[in-house]
């Protein structure tokens, strides 16, 4: 219930500081004409300001005491103002609410003086300006702002909510002055400049729209992100729909208004008549939609964005995904016939406009045109879906969790799936259907890892899967999710080599903990923005000389940003660690070796060598470059690529790459999807 009051004092707030925006902007417009000052409407504009200022205050006022009992999650602080004083020390929101009232304040004084001052407008845009900063400091507290508060991640917001503003807050001042112009009884004074000025609004109003709907799709797009699947399943989602079938509506009146309506106001009285019943009548419907949009607009900036919304349950039996379904040619002709058909829709609504269709037929022809796209497109790109097929995975994507699936693959599914999990295991022709190869077909790529839980869960019937939910416990039905993910991307990971491939970062390794015989522990996700990591994977004595080369290039390796972390893949006594430790300037890890040797071994498989009869081959000794944004780079395997690193030079070449690299991607997630 508290957020409910909460946003409907939000929406009292906000509608009031647009409509001193529009409403000051449009006085502005109207100031420009001398006679406008003389006008009724003019006046219970002017009158109106310092009361909209005054409710925009109390608006702040109350906005505080609820965040102060959103906050400390006590409502009764609500209405104490000791409590109110100390979020406002002590919190970022109560710092941007002092600036957002102190502005709030000199507003009240500029709305005050342009109510009581002389017939100038210079003063009306003054108060546009103060008030338009005070909506801006608000956007500080937005979702744009909480993600990176940076210019480039704020100003579209920013410019958003005021463009929004100059249009939607002006519509109120539009039909005050529409009404006084074109009413039943028009005051033919105000008639003539009036619509000279609903021209001028009109005409400035695109290209605001315009803007709007441009800021709008970038904010939407950070917010958003690839979730768009919680655009259909979360209240973040359905408020954002709710805005824009508001906002298609909207600009489908203001449409018409401005190329239909407005203009026939200047023609003869009978046409102009038809014009102004028009406008008054749709523009009136335009200010209660428009209403409707801010007040979804301020349920929104209250839901969890789309891309940290949690889907614990997918409600639709089926989902659309182009990574599942492209690629068969029956889809692809399916997909470019209904493409085919929204174009011919497209061009059907310009053909009905130069051809003067009808209303009927101009809305009927391009709407089934459309439908018969849509239902001929979509059904193509849909494929089974089940409630965990969005759920987020609770277990991260690292070598612990990649180890412990394996083990639980090998324990389990090694009979039906085989080994590497190509689907050749020794009961796999037993099967109606043989399982699917996991390993080199891309599964992983075309279904989320809630797809896998769900079979893991309840089994396949049809392949004659079993369910392993009641003998697997949730985290390691997950573990295997992660495992599945890890085998998969290390057989796409056979195009790297010991070159880095220039600015094109695409191998995501798995996170890893450890700690070293040096006392140094930590993760890899600890060097990222940093440095980057030679891992390397050795065994014992068999690597003696390299390890050797390593402690000889380590003071160049380590002057280019770059640390080496040593992983024993065979076990160690404390012999063999002394010895290999004498000296050793980099670390050799002891505890989590086993947990790094085993998942990183998936990266093993190369063009030349995917080694993938049997159970497979693990080699001697491994290196892996990764960069300082977490990806892996480059890799190298002396029995398979040869001399390889042990040319210096060319080791530091890689690296001196990486180093001359920016960040290309976002940094890797932390889990599966």
């Amino acid at each position: 219930m508290i957020e409910v009051i909460a946003a409907l004092i939000r929406w009292l707030a906000l509608a009031s500081n647009m409509i001193l925006i529009g409403g000051c902007v449009f006085l502005a417009i109207a100031g420009r004409e001398r006679a406008a000052f003389d006008s009724p409407w003019f006046a219970r504009l002017k009158r109106a300001l310092p009361w909209l200022a005054i409710t925009l205050l109390l608006g702040l006022l109350a906005l505080l005491a609820i965040t102060t009992a959103q906050v400390t999650g006590n409502v009764e602080s609500a209405w104490h103002p000791g409590t109110w004083l100390e979020l406002l020390q002590k919190t970022r929101i109560g710092l941007i609410w002092t600036w957002r009232a102190a502005l709030a304040l000199l507003l009240l004084a500029v709305a005050l003086y342009a109510r009581l001052s002389s017939r100038t407008s210079w003063q009306y845009a003054l108060c546009a300006i103060v008030a338009a900063l005070t909506l801006a400091v608000g956007s500080l507290a937005s979702h744009s702002a909480a993600e990176d508060l940076s210019v480039l991640s704020v100003l579209p917001y920013m410019l958003h909510i005021v463009l929004a503003s100059v249009w939607a807050g002006g519509l109120p001042a539009f039909l005050t002055l529409l009404f006084a112009a074109t009413g039943k009884q028009p005051d033919r004074k105000a008639d003539r400049f009036g619509i000279q000025t609903l021209t001028r609004f009109s005409v400035m109003a695109l290209p605001v729209m315009i803007a709007v709907i441009v800021t709008g799709v970038i904010v939407t797009y950070r917010m958003v992100d690839t979730s768009y699947a919680a655009l259909a399943a979360t209240s973040y989602g359905w408020f954002l729909n709710s805005k824009l079938a508001l906002l298609l509506a909207i600009l489908l009146i203001a449409a018409r208004a401005h190329f239909v309506w407005v203009p026939l106001l200047g023609r003869n009285e009978d046409v102009a008549d038809a014009g102004a019943r028009g406008l008054r009548r749709w523009v009136t419907v335009e200010v209660v939609l428009a209403s409707a949009l801010v007040l979804a607009a301020t349920f929104l900036a209250s839901a969890v964005p789309a891309k940290h919304a949690v889907i614990e349950d997918w409600p639709y039996p089926f989902r659309f995904s182009i990574d599942a379904t492209w690629g068969e040619f029956s889809v692809m002709v399916r997909v470019g016939i209904g493409i085919a058909l929204l174009l011919l829709a497209g061009g059907a609504v310009a053909l009905g406009r130069y051809k003067r269709w009808g209303t009927k037929w101009h809305i009927a022809v391009p709407s089934v045109l459309a439908v018969c796209g849509l239902a001929v497109a979509l059904p193509s790109l849909a494929v089974q879906a089940f409630p965990e097929t969005y759920r987020k995975t609770p277990v991260p994507f690292d070598a612990i969790s990649v180890h412990n699936g394996a083990t639980l693959f090998a324990a389990n599914c090694v009979p039906c799936h085989g080994p590497q999990a190509k689907g050749n295991g020794v009961l796999a022709k037993t099967f109606a259907k043989k399982p699917v190869d996991l390993l080199t077909e891309p599964h992983t790529a075309m279904h989320t890892a809630g797809d896998f839980f769900h079979w893991l869960t309840y089994g396949i019937l049809e392949f004659g899967m079993p369910a392993w939910g009641d003998k697997l416990s949730e985290e390691d039905r997950w573990d295997l999710v992660n495992f599945l993910h890890a085998i998969s991307r290390g057989y796409q990971a056979r195009l790297i080599n010991f070159y880095v491939a220039p600015n094109q970062p695409y191998v995501v390794p798995q996170n890893f903990s450890y700690s070293a015989h040096d006392g140094a522990s930590g993760t890899l996700k600890d060097f990222r923005q940093k440095k980057s990591v030679l891992l390397t994977l050795f065994s014992w004595p068999d690597s003696r000389a390299r390890l050797d080369q390593l402690k000889q290039a380590y003071p160049a390796l380590s002057s280019s940003d770059t640390i080496v972390l040593a992983v024993p893949i065979n076990d160690l006594n404390q012999q063999d660690m002394a010895a290999i430790t004498a000296d050793l300037p980099f670390p050799v890890v002891t505890q989590g070796a086993p947990e790094i040797a085993q998942s990183y071994a998936l990266f093993r498989r190369t063009l030349s060598n995917p080694d993938l009869a049997g159970e497979g081959t693990m080699p001697k000794h491994m290196e892996f470059l990764i960069d300082r944004y977490g990806f892996l780079r480059a890799r190298w395997i002396p029995a398979v690529d040869g001399a390889g690193w042990t040319d210096n030079n060319l080791l530091m070449q890689q690296i001196e790459q990486l180093n001359r690299e920016k960040e290309i991607r976002p940094p890797p997630d932390d889990h599966v999807h």
